[in-house]
């Protein structure tokens, strides 16, 4: 019997946690699921990720090999429109589950929840979170709510509501399972743990050190640090920029920074004036997901640097999976998943314990020490073992199967 489900996300669909975050997932269900069944995606799309019409029908084709059918809403920040949006939403959604006759609501963090609980409690249906992590303590965390304010109560009792009523949970970490008990007064029967898993054969050897985009950006016999995300909010933003600096100057006119990203290259060339950063170093892009992987193959040595505030102990940051894939070792703010402790235990990079000069030059001659103790290929093989061991879609397979394959 085909087992239809909804998944509900508060992304767009061209916004990468969508494209590298949910749709190979999405793809990996479709396998265990009933044949016939089909999985409605809806999405949140705001202007900026905007598909151009001449997209569509390339991208309703590609999903329809997969049973998978797009459901697009427009976005609203918040205040009345995004409310009366989000009515929307759930009203129009209401009627899809019974009209579609779908089986399971799967939604993906605990803020597309919101609407996944409210449908699942009007409709009956079985009810997932994916993805499980604190969203409504990592805002105030990150200095962008306050303990006080109305977002936070409202998104922290919805989270309580949330953990409750699903029936299966997928975490990132296991360390979710204490956090849940202890702030929501939650228990599970279902529990699984799912880290940001990664196309192992997207990300791999072929894509290091690409010939022509070596050329292209002048990166022959230079030693190569990439980033590729965002700055600020969840990230650091000056002391990433400090460390960029002391990597500068240790490897001088060798050193080239690579960064893909969303902000204009303008923000970023203020930034590296603001630490004396020559910005001829620097390159600044903004490439579709299916670049990423020769443009970060491109480097020797990759960054994340996520604000190590309390809850990102339960996060599961997608690039350290994509970096390790490439074989590149990465520096890591501490804390961080479970990433900062497997960087240290396997000796794939560095780990930023603190914000000074001292410990930038620490993790700078840590990650020296691997690339002049080991070949390319050799720190390849060294690093890409942990991307199969902890990031593997094998994970995600056994999971999906357990959920939609009885």
């Amino acid at each position: 019997m085909k087992k239809n489900v909804l998944v509900t996300t508060f992304w767009s669909f061209k916004d990468a946690l969508v494209q590298t975050y949910t749709l190979p997932y999405l793809k990996i269900m479709h396998r265990h699921l009933p044949a016939g069944s089909t999985i409605y995606l809806l999405t949140i799309e705001q202007e900026r990720y905007q598909i151009n019409p001449e997209e569509l029908p390339q991208i309703e084709a590609d999903l329809a090999k997969y049973n998978i059918v797009s459901v697009r809403f427009s976005y609203h920040s918040y205040g009345i429109r995004s409310l009366l949006n989000w009515i929307y939403i759930v009203f129009r959604s209401f009627f899809l589950i019974l009209f579609k006759d779908v089986h399971y609501i799967h939604s993906f963090c605990t803020t597309s929840g919101m609407s996944g609980y409210l449908l699942s409690i009007l409709t009956g249906r079985t009810y997932l979170i994916d993805s499980y992590e604190p969203h409504a303590e990592a805002s105030v965390e990150n200095g962008d709510w306050t303990w006080k304010s109305f977002r936070f109560r409202l998104l922290f009792f919805l989270e309580r509501l949330e953990s409750k009523r699903a029936k299966f949970i997928i975490s990132a970490t296991e360390g979710m399972r204490k956090y849940a008990l202890e702030k929501y007064n939650a228990t599970f029967e279902h529990f699984y743990v799912k880290p940001a898993c990664v196309d192992l054969e997207l990300f791999s050897f072929k894509n290091r050190k690409n010939v022509a985009l070596i050329k292209e950006f002048g990166y022959e016999n230079k030693i190569v640090c990439v980033y590729a995300g965002k700055f600020g909010g969840i990230y650091l933003d000056k002391e990433v920029f400090e460390f960029f600096k002391v990597a500068d100057d240790y490897w001088g006119e060798k050193f080239r920074l690579l960064v893909l990203t969303s902000h204009q290259p303008k923000e970023i060339e203020m930034r590296c004036q603001a630490v004396g950063i020559d910005f001829h170093k620097v390159n600044v892009r903004f490439v579709n997901h299916a670049q990423i992987p020769d443009y970060m193959g491109l480097a020797d040595f990759g960054v994340t640097p996520v604000k190590p505030i309390p809850t990102k102990r339960y996060c599961t940051p997608v690039k350290d999976g994509e970096y390790w894939a490439l074989g590149l070792p990465i520096v890591i703010t501490r804390d961080i998943s479970d990433d900062s402790e497997i960087v240290e235990k396997h000796q794939i990079g560095s780990v930023m314990y603190h914000f000074s000069q001292e410990e930038y030059l620490r993790n700078v001659k840590e990650i020296d020490y691997l690339l002049q103790n080991h070949t390319t290929e050799e720190l390849y093989q060294k690093v890409r073992k942990v991307a199969e061991q902890y990031r593997s879609f094998e994970i995600a397979e056994y999971i999906y199967e357990e959920i939609y394959g009885k």
